[in-house]
């Protein structure tokens, strides 16, 4: 049986000297595996389609439940993004955590979506990489079910909490915590928390339309990061790498 969508490339492992594996996220099928025969080769016309953050077209042999792409096509292979070290190791660690989110043959259009905005924005739009992070980051948290509580202090309901705590999700004040409570908490300030809620809140196609300066962002960036890999109980190598860039 013959199969053909529209999918974006979230990994490529080596499978023997002349294939590859590939992880997809799919339109309507969610992340599927599938074998590209002949992939290592030099002069394979499946290289440009089957490389790392290529969206395209695919489609796709089945049989016993294992996909093999019998033909593809790039439909957008964000070039500039591929010529700045710093730019592609972020988009990387974006597909790595898009394959931690989404499952085998559920659809998630909104996290495809999200995916291919934030690598358009990389590529294409003249936007701090730290904005493009933290946008992914909790949008990403809000699509998974971490959508965190913005909207007062959750033990006295003040309007201007200083914290955010990592684990619970929420606003505290400074002096205040949940009885037992041992997560950590970050402080956040009120031009901070007024763009996380932006982020929450906002039109998926008004996502970047806010603007912060630069060490608010790299505060916010440091913060939606924290927030995710909590929420994940987990790290993720592209973005240890990616940070190592900015500090040597």
């Amino acid at each position: 049986m013959y199969l053909t969508t529209q999918g974006i490339v979230l990994r490529v492992t080596d499978y023997n000297e002349r294939d590859a594996l590939l992880t997809l996220l799919t339109c309507g099928h969610g992340k599927l595996t599938v074998k590209a025969r002949g992939l290592r080769r030099k002069n394979s016309p499946l290289i440009a389609p089957c490389q790392l953050l290529a969206y395209g077209e695919f489609t796709l042999f089945e049989y016993r439940g294992q996909y093999t792409i019998n033909e593809a096509q790039s439909l957008e292979l964000f070039l500039p993004l591929r010529r700045d070290l710093n730019k592609l190791s972020l988009g990387t660690y974006f597909a790595q955590v898009t394959e931690v989110l989404s499952q085998e043959d559920l659809p998630n259009p909104e996290l495809q979506s999200l995916l291919l905005n934030c690598l358009y924005a990389l590529s294409n739009m003249d936007l701090p990489e730290y904005q493009v992070k933290a946008v992914f980051e909790l949008r990403c948290a809000c699509l998974s079910g971490y959508t965190p509580d913005l909207f007062g202090c959750h033990v006295c309901g003040s309007q201007n909490p200083e914290r955010f705590d990592l684990s619970a999700g929420h606003l505290e004040c400074e002096n205040c915590r949940s009885p037992g409570s041992a997560g950590i908490r970050m402080p956040v300030s009120p031009t901070i928390l007024e763009s996380m809620r932006y982020i929450c809140l906002c039109d998926p196609k008004r996502l970047f339309s806010f603007r912060l300066g630069k060490e608010a962002l790299k505060s916010l960036s440091a913060l939606t990061e924290a927030y995710l890999c909590t929420q994940l109980e987990r790290g993720f190598s592209a973005l240890e790498f990616y940070k190592s860039l900015h500090i040597r």
